[in-house]
């Protein structure tokens, strides 16, 4: 039977991601949600690090099982960094994805292309039930494009430019992104850390 990871996340996008890039590991991947109540923090946290540790702990403690937890988000070097852990409601509480690029392009008008330098940042908390938590981080450079282009992907996707690539995020098939991405990278990180740092729990349950 294998272990159980709770991802501690709502997002169906995510949770498909992080799914297909855990497929070879011996863990069962579910969402939070398949747990009722169905529980979720508020993410308070002022960093990336800080929110993933949060919602990867309270997983953890609220399901009894090992849980894994992303925040990851979009920092706009002409914006001071913005929206960084802001990135999901960048609009407004509620938002939805094209809420938060509609802002962003609005906020970026007439900003040149030299100017529209950006990184997608990733970091990874692995919570155990008993309390250890173990992190792991990717990151990607790129672009901010002046309209969205592509249909695939989620978040700001579309407006991600990557220039050895020579497309967006959102025009690569998910293959394609799973090997460049910020989470891509972050998690083939953490992939390491559930296989070494978790080496009791995974072979009591295999």
């Amino acid at each position: 039977m294998k272990q159980r990871l709770v991802l501690a996340t709502r997002n169906k996008g995510k949770i498909e991601e992080i799914s297909r890039l855990l497929a070879d590991l011996p863990f069962e991947v579910v969402g939070i949600e398949s747990f009722q109540p169905p529980f979720y923090p508020e993410e308070t946290g002022d960093s990336f690090r800080e929110n993933a540790a949060l919602k990867a702990t309270f997983a953890a403690q609220f399901t009894g099982e090992m849980a894994m937890a992303d925040d990851s988000g979009l920092e706009v070097d002409v914006l001071g960094g913005r929206p960084g852990v802001y990135s999901a409601r960048y609009a407004g509480t509620g938002a939805t994805d094209d809420d938060n690029n509609r802002k962003l392009l609005e906020e970026m008008k007439g900003i040149p292309w030299a100017r529209r330098t950006a990184r997608f940042c990733c970091v990874v908390a692995i919570a155990t039930s008993p309390g250890s938590v173990f992190f792991a981080e990717g990151f990607l450079s790129g672009y901010i494009t002046l309209q969205p282009r592509g249909e695939g992907g989620f978040g700001y996707d579309p407006l991600f430019f990557l220039p050895e690539a020579g497309k967006t995020l959102a025009e690569m098939s998910t293959d394609e992104k799973n090997r460049v991405s910020h989470r891509g990278r972050a998690l083939r990180a953490a992939r390491k850390i559930l296989l070494e740092r978790c080496k009791d729990a995974v072979g009591g349950n295999q």
